[in-house]
C-alpha cells in the first residue's frame, strides 16, 4: 500500500485458512480493519451487518463459483468494490470476473504489495463513489429547498420530514388546503429519494371520468373499449422505477378503488381489457385537500385503501400560518413574473407588505401568486402599492360589492348574460385588451376569444 492509500473495512472471503490469517495480518499491520471469511454464508452475513469497504475473496470456494458469487455483491451492492483471487488466472476467467461487475483480479501466490495496491485503489473508487453521492444527495435537497421557499417553523418541520422519509420506500399521503403545494412537496419526495433517476408522473384524479382514469392509470389493451385502437401501458406501467403521484385521491371513484388497493399491494398491474398481470415497481404518493378520514366515516372511500395510502402523512400548513413566508413568496413571484412580463418591479412598498401579511389567503399559494401577477401586469411603479392589490386584499374585513351595473333592480340577470357583461366591462377597463383581460379573468385567450364570439 502506499503512503496515500486510505485505510478502509476489507472481508476477506477464501477457504484456506492460513492465507485467510496471513491477509488478515498484514493488512491490519497496513492500518485497515479486517473481517475474514471461509464460507460464502458467513460472508453474505458479514456483508449484510458490517459497513464493508471492499470485498477480497476467493474465486473457487466451495459450493459456490466466485464468479457468481461477485455478481450477486454487484447486483446487490453495487457500490461495493470486488478484487478476485485465483491460482488459475486466464484470460478468459479475468474477463468473466470483469463482467460479472469485478474491479480488480489478482493471481496468487499472491504479492502482498501488489494487492496492497490493488485493494488501495478499489478504496479510492469506492470513497469517490460515495463522495459523488453525498454531493447528489446535496444538490437534490438544496434543488427541493430552493423550491419549498420559505424559513417558518411549520414549512421548516415538514423539510426535515422530507428529509426523513425520501429514502424510505413506502406511502405517503399529503393532505392540507387547497393551493398549499402538495405536487411541490411530493417533487421534493421524489428528488431527495432513491428513486430519484426514475420518471416522476402525477395525476389528477378529479379530473378524469370513470372510464378514462381506469385507462390511464391501469392501461388497457387494444380492442378493450370501442376507440381503443391501439394498447396503452398505463401510469403505473409508465413510473416504474419512479414515483407516482395520485393528487386528489379522495376525488377517486369507488369502483376504482379496489383495483388500485390491489395493484399498491401486489405491485401488479392488469391493464383495462388484459388477461396478464405486469409488475410495476412504482412509489406511490397521494395528495388530498379533503380529511379522508371523514370520507371513510361517509363510505365515500375505502378504509383499507385509505390506511394502505396513509402510512405516513405530510400535513402542509396554510400560507396565513406561515408569517413572513408571504413577503418571501410574494418576492419570489415578482422576481419570476417581472421577467415574464418585461418590467423593472423590484420588491413590495411597505403599506402592501402590511397587506399581504393582514389577509388570510384563502386560496393560498396559488392566489398569493395570481395577486402577484395581477398586481405586477397593473402597477405602474418600481415597486407594487396597495393601490396594485385587489379590493379584498386592501380592505380584508369588508366585502366587495358587484359592479352596480350588474345588478338592476327588480331584475335578476341570466348567469350568462351577466358573465358577458362583465367581460366586457373589464375589456373596457383595459382599453380592449385581450390578452390582459384573458389573464385576469383566470381564462386562456381562446376561451375569452369564444366567449366574445357567442355575443
Amino acid at each position: 500500500m502506499t503512503d496515500h492509500s486510505p485505510a478502509g473495512k476489507i472481508l476477506v472471503i477464501d477457504d484456506d485458512r492460513a492465507l485467510c490469517e496471513l491477509l488478515e495480518e498484514d493488512l491490519s499491520r497496513r492500518g485497515h480493519q479486517v473481517w475474514t471469511a471461509l464460507e460464502v454464508g458467513v460472508a453474505r452475513a458479514l456483508v449484510h451487518e458490517q459497513e464493508i469497504d471492499v470485498v477480497l475473496t476467493d474465486l473457487n470456494m466451495p459450493g459456490v463459483n466466485g464468479i457468481d458469487f461477485c455478481a450477486e455483491l454487484h447486483s446487490n451492492r453495487p457500490d461495493l468494490p470486488v478484487v478476485i483471487m485465483t491460482a488459475f488466472g486466464s484470460l478468459e476467467t479475468a474477463t468473466a470476473a470483469l463482467r460479472a461487475g469485478a474491479y480488480d483480479f489478482v493471481t496468487k501466490p499472491v504479492d502482498l504489495d501488489l494487492l496492497s495496491i490493488s485493494l488501495g485503489r478499489a478504496l479510492q473508487h469506492r470513497y469517490l463513489q460515495e463522495r459523488v453521492r453525498l454531493l447528489k444527495d446535496q444538490v437534490r435537497r438544496q434543488q427541493a429547498d430552493d423550491e419549498l421557499l420559505g424559513e417558518s417553523p411549520a414549512l421548516n418541520t415538514i423539510k426535515q420530514q422530507i428529509i426523513r422519509i425520501a429514502d424510505l420506500d413506502t406511502s405517503v399521503l399529503i393532505s392540507g388546503e387547497s393551493g398549499t403545494g402538495k405536487e411541490l412537496v411530493a417533487r421534493a419526495l421524489h428528488r431527495q429519494s432513491r428513486r430519484s433517476d426514475g420518471p416522476f408522473v402525477a395525476i389528477n384524479c378529479a379530473a378524469l371520468p370513470e372510464n378514462l382514469l381506469e385507462s390511464e392509470l391501469f392501461g388497457h389493451v387494444r380492442g378493450a373499449f370501442t376507440d381503443a385502437r391501439e394498447g396503452r401501458k398505463g401510469l403505473f406501467v409508465e413510473a416504474s422505477g419512479g414515483t407516482l403521484l395520485l393528487d386528489e385521491i379522495g376525488e377517486m371513484p369507488l369502483a376504482l378503488q379496489p383495483k388500485l388497493l390491489r395493484v399498491l399491494e401486489d405491485h401488479k398491474v392488469r391493464p383495462l381489457g388484459g388477461s396478464n398481470e405486469i409488475d410495476c415497481d412504482v412509489r406511490v404518493l397521494a395528495a388530498s385537500h379533503r380529511d379522508l378520514s371523514e370520507a371513510v366515516a361517509r363510505g365515500s372511500f375505502r378504509n383499507d385503501l385509505f390506511y394502505r395510502l396513509n402510512v405516513i402523512q405530510l400535513e402542509l400548513p396554510p400560507l396565513r400560518e406561515r408569517g413572513n413566508d408571504i413577503l418571501l413568496l410574494a418576492h419570489s413571484f415578482i422576481q419570476d413574473l417581472g421577467k415574464r412580463f418585461n418590467k423593472s418591479v423590484t420588491g413590495l412598498a411597505q403599506p402592501a407588505a402590511a397587506c399581504l401579511l393582514a389577509y388570510d389567503w384563502p386560496g393560498n399559494i396559488r392566489e398569493l401568486r395570481n395577486v402577484v401577477e395581477r398586481a405586477l401586469a397593473l402597477t405602474l411603479h418600481d415597486r407594487i402599492t396597495v393601490e396594485d392589490l385587489p379590493e379584498q386584499i386592501r380592505h380584508p374585513g369588508g366585502s366587495t360589492p358587484l359592479p352596480p351595473s350588474l345588478v338592476e333592480a327588480g331584475n335578476i340577470l341570466p348567469l350568462e348574460e351577466m358573465e358577458r357583461r362583465y367581460i366586457h366591462q373589464v375589456l373596457e377597463q383595459l382599453d380592449g385588451n385581450r390578452t390582459l383581460a384573458a389573464r385576469l379573468l383566470g381564462v386562456d385567450r381562446k376561451t375569452l376569444y369564444r366567449k366574445l364570439k357567442e355575443d
